[in-house]
């Protein structure tokens, strides 16, 4: 199949996009560089720079794809709450424009990279798809339910197949956002430099840690779906972030301190998913536990944050 993805210059655009490309698959990225790397991207595919606001040069680049992989969207939390109308513009507008794009040109297949925010605070855990989409606690999290709507939308008005892929905590080697906000790279890169660890909520928060391959495959199993799906993609193994800081201590085999960050507005208590649906349907399931993606993650940043 040939397919774009959006966001492919972005730390899982470009993992997703090297499975594709070692599946056999014929891949364009479109990513405006607004916060993606251009180095991150495999030379085999098709790298065009554009903006999914700019409707007229999408409209130009989608004849002849498949299917559309979409994971273009700011995504950090605290930023959002700081500037919520600019992440309307990129994430729900640009989506939008994506969608009348394809529409106009009759790519009608998306796979559509959600998260597991758009449940709020969840009532129980785990959390399963037939759960309520709770009351937000940030922008960010107002954006993926909307163009959730959006997709779910033309679905029903003008028959695209859709899969919306709910996903929890990622993380793995080539994470490399300026400025980082993701809790492990974060971390492993504290201790490496042998710098306090910044640590919200006294790391007493529950997350859902999914490694980055096993991300990526799940984006590209439902390419061959028709209708409308909806899949959590998780572990289904909650850990305490303290937890999480121990054992990259553990694993690099020395202890720093701790800077405690106090409270962050925005986040929720805890975050398990139930995978039960896509392990069912597709036969996906997380192979990488905790501890081996976290060996793997270190090395990675050992490669940029030696030892002092």
């Amino acid at each position: 199949m040939k397919i774009l993805v959006t966001g492919g210059a972005g730390f899982v655009g470009s993992h997703v996009t090297k499975l594709l490309l070692k599946q056999g698959h014929i891949v364009t990225v479109v990513d405006n560089l607004s916060t993606g790397k251009k180095e991150l991207i495999d030379k085999r595919a098709t790298f065009i720079q554009a903006d999914l606001l700019d409707q007229p040069s999408i409209e130009k680049i989608l004849p002849g794809h498949d299917g559309v992989i979409h994971m273009a969207s700011f995504i950090e939390v605290s930023e959002s709450i700081r500037n919520p109308a600019e992440f309307a513009q990129n994430n729900i507008l640009g989506g939008v424009k994506l969608l009348e794009a394809m529409k106009k040109t009759q790519v009608k297949k998306i796979i559509f990279s959600s998260s597991a925010c758009v449940y709020g605070t969840p009532k129980k855990l785990p959390i399963t798809e037939d759960d309520p989409q709770g009351v937000q606690e940030n922008p960010y999290g107002i954006t993926k339910v909307t163009t959730e709507q959006f997709c779910s939308l033309y679905h029903h008005l003008f028959n695209f197949d859709v899969a919306i892929l709910r996903y929890f905590n990622p993380y793995g080697p080539g994470e490399l956002h300026d400025p980082e906000t993701h809790a492990i790279p974060n971390f492993v890169k504290a201790v490496l430099s042998k710098q306090p660890v910044p640590l919200f909520w006294k790391g007493e928060q529950v997350r859902d840690f999914i490694y980055i391959d096993d991300l990526a495959a799940a984006h590209i199993m439902p390419l061959s779906l028709s209708g409308l799906n909806i899949y959590n993609v998780g572990t289904e193994t909650g850990m305490k972030v303290i937890d999480v800081v121990k054992e990259i201590f553990n694993l690099i085999g020395y202890a720093v301190p701790i800077d405690d960050k106090g409270e962050r507005q925005g986040d929720v208590p805890k975050l398990v998913a139930s995978s039960q649906k896509i392990k069912r349907e597709l036969g996906w399931e997380a192979k990488v536990d905790l501890k081996e993606g976290l060996k793997k993650t270190i090395e990675f940043f050992k490669t940029l944050y030696p030892k002092p």
